[in-house]
């Protein structure tokens, strides 16, 4: 591991080693594999976590073990919680600015960007128990028979959060999923990783069951493959790459029917990055017929 240069006293100063983030702990990586983070003049800022595949098996497991109990959550408690961690990230507000300005942003950019991903969390949290209302249904059918579509969570969604937005991007993709009762394994980007393990920190102090988040660190080309193929992941969401990322993707997540969602060309700052068909992209329609006077 890389430490920073020289202090003015004269010792090196020791960087921080970021983790991954699997089934509500902070360990190393099983690789015991790193990656050094610098910034524009080349001085060590961190060291970075390079996940491996079984990291990612290991989520998976973890992801695959809360779903049942995290989709069963009443719509109200998964609510209160994205609003806990809106408390949280408020509480820590100052430190994601200085994480962003360190990685490149500037001062005022990274203070859009972290009051940007607070308010996105609150209106997610808003959706919490609205979004079935809006996209269920009562279905007109000729027969003495009720028919009702609703929306059930698809289960465990693999994410590839978006290379260019260390915060916003990867909370933009995981409030929405969450909210509608799945659970989620996310690759957090490669330049900006910094804030994607800070805010791991914040999701394990705001009541977010084991499992239900799993943030991982590493290097997009050798992990995207794992994340699109794995058999026991049933959606996979990807923000980045032109088309042979998207046909690999494609052909990967094909062996299972695995359902992929494409989210590229996305400016996660406006408006238009949040709504609720965000929720609506990770859910399954379950059709019921009741037979009427029964």
């Amino acid at each position: 591991m890389a430490a920073k240069k020289q202090s003015g006293s004269g010792r090196l100063s020791v960087a921080k080693t970021y983790k991954i983030y699997i089934n509500g702990k902070f360990p190393r990586t099983e690789s015991g594999r790193y990656f050094t983070l610098e910034d524009k003049r080349g001085a060590v800022i961190a060291n970075v976590c390079r996940g491996s595949r079984k990291d990612f098996r290991n989520a998976v497991v973890a992801a695959r073990k809360a779903q049942p109990g995290w989709a069963k959550a009443s719509a109200y408690l998964r609510g209160q919680i994205l609003y806990r961690i809106a408390e949280m990230l408020e509480g820590r507000r100052e430190q994601f600015i200085s994480e962003l300005v360190l990685q490149g942003a500037t001062a005022r950019a990274a203070d859009k960007e972290v009051d940007a991903s607070i308010d996105r969390l609150i209106y997610f949290a808003g959706w919490a128990d609205k979004y079935q209302q809006v996209f269920s249904a009562v279905n007109p059918v000729s027969s003495s028979h009720f028919n009702f579509s609703i929306l059930e969570p698809t289960g465990v969604v693999s994410m590839l959060a978006p290379n260019d937005s260390g915060l916003l991007g990867l909370i933009s993709n995981i409030a929405p999923t969450i909210v509608g009762g799945n659970t989620c394994v996310v690759l957090a980007s490669e330049t900006l990783p910094l804030s994607a393990v800070s805010f791991a920190e914040v999701l394990h102090a705001s009541d977010v069951p084991a499992g239900v988040v799993n943030i991982l660190t590493g290097y997009r080309d050798e992990l995207t493959g794992q994340f699109a193929s794995h058999m026991d992941v049933n959606a996979v969401v990807y923000c980045d790459g032109g088309r042979k990322v998207a046909r690999s993707v494609q052909e990967a997540a094909a062996d299972n029917i695995k359902h992929v969602i494409a989210r590229t060309k996305t400016d996660w700052a406006s408006d238009s990055a949040q709504h609720p068909y965000l929720i609506r992209d990770t859910q399954e329609v379950k059709t019921t017929w009741h037979p009427i006077g029964v």
